[in-house]
């Protein structure tokens, strides 16, 4: 009989949580985002709510402007690598750029981490927006790659990295005492690339991992995004703000998917969601009001300022309709808000939940409530084809992971939506992913 289909969990870790204010919550650690201790007791949470990955995001320069939780953080490869240790079956995800480092260095980087986590890494891959201003002179160049570019430049260095990790067999090495053999090589394999961007002989001085390779995340919003996600992509990352987008989203995707050759089925699309949950809705929205209410208004609005440069917003407070402001006809350069602008023009929130919309911790009516009604929405998202589950941004850490996973966790798994336990021990069996054949293997039929 074919296992019922059960949705799966991602925890995305940011020092105190996705809300810009809640480091000033009175139960906070301010300096959660380079405290390692803090950071195990997240991963551990989330493995006790048997979460199928820990996600952890990075930015490659900030601004004045910058979420107070990225302005002071690890590296990711190197936190997940610490956060092996403290933990034994949740995914780890890290999050890495193609755009500022070599093939090789990326390769072993995250290959080092898979096997020290004995196979539960995975590669959200990025190739990053340059937000900042500063990203490309951070690393000594003058201008920043357009976005077509760089997923021209992101295909060829993920088809290089793949190629990279099959350089060894499974069994090509050897440890013969008695004849001095270390290894086989004819099972020693160089890629020997030469590109339009890469040129790398190879071979990778680590071999494959226990599940074969990382597994390959990535949350594409453009058009060229999307291609590039639906080619190579393992696990989604999508944002949608209702019902309706998040389904004509994920219908539409699972499309291009197949369109490229691949099983929809083996290509996991999650949701971000940052719900605020409390023992009534009341309770809930009181919640919501306290962390908004920790925003200075200056920053909220210098923020606004510099992403909706078009605009003059200074005559506008954070309680301004954004249609008085003008938001809902604004062709916006900024390319992230092709996908804040639906909900904008449908919902018309002020500018203070515009802020939260595009820092990432907007809650929508359907995620602010009691625990049922949260699960509720969450079977319905899952059930009725709008995901395959779900990212878990919690407005403020640990308590948001913590409620959930207390109280939301029990309900989905009474209702056979979610395990009780984990089942594999790798991130490929926690989803059913399978194990990447060597490129360079003769297939058996």
């Amino acid at each position: 009989m074919a296992r019922k289909r059960q949705m799966k969990l991602s925890a995305y870790l940011v020092g105190t949580g996705m809300h810009a204010g809640s480091w000033r919550l009175e139960q906070a650690h301010p300096g959660a985002s380079i405290d390692i201790d803090y950071y195990r007791r997240l991963v551990q949470t989330a493995e006790r709510g048997k979460f199928d990955i820990a996600f952890l995001a990075d930015s490659l320069a900030i601004n004045d402007q910058s979420h107070p939780n990225i302005l002071n953080r690890f590296e990711p490869i190197t936190l997940i690598a610490a956060l092996a240790g403290a933990t034994s079956r949740i995914g780890l995800v890290a999050t890495a750029s193609t755009s500022y480092i070599e093939p090789f260095n990326l390769a072993r980087l995250f290959m080092s981490a898979d096997h020290i986590s004995k196979g539960r890494v995975g590669w959200n891959i990025v190739t990053t927006r340059d937000l900042s201003g500063s990203t490309a002179r951070n690393f000594g160049a003058s201008t920043h790659p357009e976005l077509a570019l760089r997923y021209q430049k992101a295909a060829e260095f993920v088809n290089v990295v793949r190629g990279l990790w099959d350089s060894w067999e499974d069994d090509a090495f050897i440890f013969n005492k008695e004849t001095g053999v270390v290894f086989d090589p004819n099972k020693l394999h160089r890629i020997r690339h030469k590109g339009e961007f890469f040129e790398v002989e190879g071979p990778l001085n680590i071999a494959r991992s226990p599940q074969g390779h990382p597994v390959l995340v990535q949350a594409g919003n453009s058009e060229p995004g999307q291609q590039f996600a639906a080619q190579i992509g393992e696990i989604i990352f999508a944002i949608k703000f209702n019902f309706e987008d998040a389904r004509q989203y994920y219908q539409a995707f699972k499309e291009r998917i197949v369109s490229f050759g691949r099983n929809p089925d083996d290509v996991y699309i999650l949701q971000g969601i940052s719900p605020v949950i409390g023992a009534t809705e009341e309770e809930a929205r009181l919640k919501l009001k306290r962390l908004e209410r920790l925003l200075p208004d200056d920053t909220i609005m210098g923020f606004l300022a510099d992403y909706f440069r078009e605009l003059d917003l200074s005559r506008f407070t954070p309680e301004t309709a954004s249609k008085e402001a003008g938001l809902h006809t604004l062709n916006a350069i900024h390319p992230d808000y092709r996908k804040h602008q639906p909900v904008i023009i449908r919902e018309n929130p002020t500018l203070r939940e515009v802020y939260s919309l595009i820092i990432g911790s907007f809650s929508g009516d359907h995620l602010i409530g009691t625990p049922e009604k949260i699960a509720d929405t969450l079977e319905k998202w899952f059930l009725e084809g709008a995901a395959d589950g779900f990212m878990l941004m919690s407005p403020a850490l640990p308590d948001g992971l913590e409620e959930f996973i207390d109280r939301v966790v029990p309900i989905l798994q009474q209702r056979g939506l979610f395990k009780k336990d984990y089942e594999g021990t790798t991130l490929r069996e926690h989803f059913g992913l399978p194990v990447p054949p060597n490129r360079f293997c003769r297939q058996t039929v």
